[in-house]
């Protein structure tokens, strides 16, 4: 079994989850290339989530993700932008520079979920090749 270098066992990602993830992208891509860069995030998600509904995929927007401090649930409000089929994060993103932060606020999503992968995703770039980043906790 390979191990990760903080020693924890490496898991693959399920050929389903990569599949859901490859759909994600095919549909970002045609969300991009019919609307181009330049809207707002709400827009993108809206018009992204609707693409992977037609593909047959459950699409959760906006889902409230919970921290858990010393047993407590606290409600932090903090919200993915999109989950589907409860596998794959998308944050989505329509912004001139991505900022590392972008990034960190994935990674603690997939970590506080246990969800793998995740998709960072810059609608704001002319080339969509550009502007999204595959994530793994």
């Amino acid at each position: 079994m390979s191990r990760t270098p903080k020693g924890i066992p490496f898991q693959p990602v399920p050929a389903y989850v990569e599949s859901v993830g490859k759909k994600v992208l095919d549909a970002a891509f045609k969300v991009h290339t019919v609307l181009g860069p330049g809207l707002l995030e709400s827009v993108y998600e809206a018009c992204l989530a609707s693409e992977m509904r037609k593909s047959g995929l459950m699409v959760e927007t906006q889902v409230a993700l919970p921290v858990t401090y010393e047993s407590i649930r606290v409600d932090a409000g903090l919200r993915t932008d999109i989950l589907i089929e409860k596998c794959v994060i998308v944050e989505l993103k329509s912004v001139e520079t991505m900022n590392p932060v972008y990034e960190a606020q994935l990674l603690t999503y997939l970590i506080l979920t246990n969800i793998l992968p995740g998709y960072l995703i810059n609608f704001n770039v002319p080339h969509l090749r550009d502007g999204f980043k595959r994530m793994i906790s």
